[in-house]
């Protein structure tokens, strides 16, 4: 076996690959949602070619972001890709700066106009915090403190509540919240949220929470999949501290796993989350990382889902709780250890 930059291994063309699926799960919409997506956060150069190959590469659902700056690549790269839009599963999401009710469908329209598409597959909020109003992403006051809005998410979902109607988005969902906002939205709303994109890995199992949402009808999309294989959370003016311990993918549990399979670590880690119901965004520009992801749809033994069980240490790494003056995951597992600093 040889060892890959992101720690995943390239096995031998002697071992057998057992026949990779290609998942899809159903949200309470009606709609269907791919198992195994792309991500695309940070590399903003990269995104247009890297959105055409993994599209080519035969991966049908895209997650971006407007705070990721990456919209109008990721249009240009699906463009170039000759798929089909109708094929392919968009979802971006809503900065905390457009919070505003008066300001959702507008801030919408900018993603569309820029993502070159007349409408997303998912909308989604991409915390629950409001910011100030206004052009700037991260309002901060003189002593650098950021500025919170004075509406409330209650009142933005509402407002993307109308959009349904508009045929411009058709699932809206949310991202980052804890169970007591759901339960909120839930009973102040009138649609219950057909995602919620939040940090899954085996470092951060969530077990009751995952079951809590599924027992809604409310889709799991797992972001940083890969726990702290992103270099982003050892970087980040928040970085905690338990984000510098071993690569998930360096597991060597996750390693004798793939051996029974003839499958790498990542790629165990990411068909564990697919085995568990939910959908899985890991992120890469490069082409076999990539294929990699493709393959990594598998079915798992019983037996090896309760070996990774093992690894979970509610380990989570994204909590700019701090910086957004915001307690975010306040009834969740991991919110230990959040550090003050900033992500931009």
């Amino acid at each position: 076996m040889t060892v890959c930059a992101r720690g995943a291994y390239r096995l031998p063309a002697t071992v057998r690959l057992i026949s990779t699926r290609n998942t899809q799960f159903i949200l309470n919409t009606g709609d269907s949602i791919p198992a195994i997506g792309f991500g695309t956060f940070q590399d903003p150069d990269a995104q247009e070619e890297g959105v055409s190959k993994a599209l080519k590469m035969g991966m049908r659902l895209i997650d971006t972001a407007r705070e990721y700056d990456v919209e109008r690549q990721v249009g240009k790269g699906i463009k170039a890709s000759g798929v089909p839009r109708e094929e392919i599963f968009l979802g971006t999401k809503l900065w905390c700066n457009d919070y505003h009710p008066d300001d959702v469908e507008r801030a919408l329209d900018e993603s569309l106009t820029d993502l070159d598409t007349p409408y997303v597959d998912l909308f989604m909020m991409h915390y629950p915090c409001t910011f100030q109003r206004g052009n700037e992403r991260f309002p901060r006051d003189p002593q650098g403190n950021m500025l919170l809005g004075k509406t409330t998410y209650v009142d933005t979902w509402k407002a993307m509540e109308r959009l349904l109607m508009t045929g411009k988005v058709k699932n809206i969902g949310v991202s980052n919240f804890s169970k007591g906002e759901l339960e909120i939205l839930m009973r102040e709303c009138s649609v219950v949220p057909a995602v919620h994109q939040m940090e899954v890995h085996p470092y951060l199992q969530q077990k009751s929470f995952n079951q809590w949402l599924r027992s809604n009808g409310i889709h799991v999309i797992q972001f940083s999949p890969l726990g702290n294989m992103n270099d982003f959370y050892r970087k980040t003016g928040w970085s905690k501290e338990i984000s510098h311990m071993m690569r998930l993918t360096n597991q060597p549990l996750l390693k004798e796993i793939g051996r029974k399979y003839g499958k790498s670590p990542v790629q165990v880690a990411l068909a564990w989350g697919i085995n568990n119901g939910r959908s899985i965004i890991p992120k890469t520009i490069i082409d076999w990382q990539i294929k990699e992801n493709v393959e990594a749809d598998f079915e798992i033994d019983v037996e090896d889902i309760k070996k990774i069980e093992t690894l979970d240490i509610k380990a989570r790494f994204n909590d700019p709780s701090l910086d957004y003056q915001w307690r975010l995951y306040s009834d969740l597992e991991g919110t230990e250890g959040a550090v003050e600093g900033k992500t931009h």
